[in-house]
């Protein structure tokens, strides 16, 4: 039993790396935006994007190993953490227990920064509309149709240096 098990504890330890990794990168868009290097912003966001793939995969591979174990141990695939840990040994349902919670506690943290960032952007952008309505009047909000996609802009015909002069 010891081989599936030591696969699952490798498995959720591999996960809790990968959340405070996403949880850094996260930190570091939010000090992005919130010193406006707008230049770093993309970068950023495809490293997150390129993180959030490798926890998909990572996630997979703990459920598989957990399943995998509920099998050893001759339980149902879908057993619960709670469930598989009350049936493994004494001396290992601490550190799986441990593990398990803490890998909850990062994911809500993980949760709670990529909300907030999400806020943060979307009022950065939000200012720059105000901004490019100020700077080009008769600007409006952008349109979008039904597939999601913007409406050509009402952006003025003549170039920009003619409306000022």
């Amino acid at each position: 039993m010891n081989n599936p098990l030591d696969h699952l504890i490798e498995a959720l330890r591999e996960e809790l790396k990968q959340y405070g990794e996403m949880l850094a990168l996260l930190d570091q868009e939010q000090d992005l935006v919130m010193h406006r290097q707008t230049t770093g912003i993309p970068p950023c966001v495809a490293a997150i994007n390129a993180q959030a793939e490798t926890i998909n995969i990572v996630r997979r591979e703990r459920e598989q190993r957990q399943r995998h174990l509920a099998r050893t141990l001759e339980l149902c695939d879908e057993t619960s953490f709670k469930e598989l840990t009350a049936r493994l040994p004494a001396d290992y349902q601490p550190l799986v227990q441990a593990l398990v919670n803490e890998n909850k506690e990062l994911l809500v943290r993980v949760q709670q920064r990529a909300r907030q960032n999400h806020l943060l952007l979307s009022r950065m952008v939000e200012l720059m509309h105000k901004l490019i309505s100020t700077i080009l009047p008769g600007t409006g909000p952008a349109t979008y149709t039904d597939g999601g996609m913007v409406l050509a802009s009402g952006l003025p015909n003549q170039p920009f240096y003619d409306a000022i002069g």
